[in-house]
């Protein structure tokens, strides 16, 4: 199991479709770019490479230029470190559903998972909640995200204030 495996992807895919159908996306260009917006997770610059791949794989299985553009265009700007904004309502579906599963208690395992995969320590895993985790739910772009980040931003707060309670006794006795 990585941070970054089938489950997140097969999350990932649910979330989006829901927050798709609830916001009124086009369901179907959410869905291909959910299921491959991480193909290439383990290049440099994992949303451009992984949008790459995804106009290869699209134009091989036969779908029109059109449908495939605004799946890449999804892809390239759904993650939080790619420099692409999100232009359409898909893109910015598909960036929520990827910043919700990096919040709340799967967000907490999937950090730990994470700084495990790198050999980062606890103090440097807080680090990334500080510089990442903690400032998503404030770059959600629609309002079902929102809704939804509430309490996973909240139990992400609370876990955050304890571990670092208990570090600092841990430093002081």
């Amino acid at each position: 199991m990585t941070s970054h495996d089938k489950g997140h992807v097969e999350r990932v895919v649910k979330l989006a479709v829901y927050i798709a159908e609830k916001e009124g996306a086009n369901v179907e260009v959410v869905r291909k770019s959910a299921e491959l917006h991480d193909i290439a997770r383990d290049r440099p610059n994992h949303a451009i490479e992984s949008a790459k791949l995804a106009r290869k794989i699209l134009r091989r299985e036969g779908y029109d230029e059109k449908f495939i553009e605004e799946v890449v265009h999804c892809i390239e700007a759904h993650s939080f470190s790619s420099g692409v904004k999100p232009k359409t309502l898909e893109a910015k579906v598909l960036s929520d559903a990827d910043k919700l599963d990096a919040i709340g208690a799967i967000g907490i395992a999937r950090a730990f998972l994470f700084s495990g995969e790198k050999g980062r320590s606890i103090e440097e895993t807080l680090k990334h909640f500080e510089e990442k985790l903690l400032k998503l739910k404030d770059m959600l772009y629609t309002r079902t995200a929102r809704e939804l980040a509430e309490d996973r931003h909240e139990f992400l707060v609370k876990f955050y204030e304890q571990i670092k309670k208990e570090l600092k006794f841990c430093e002081e006795i």
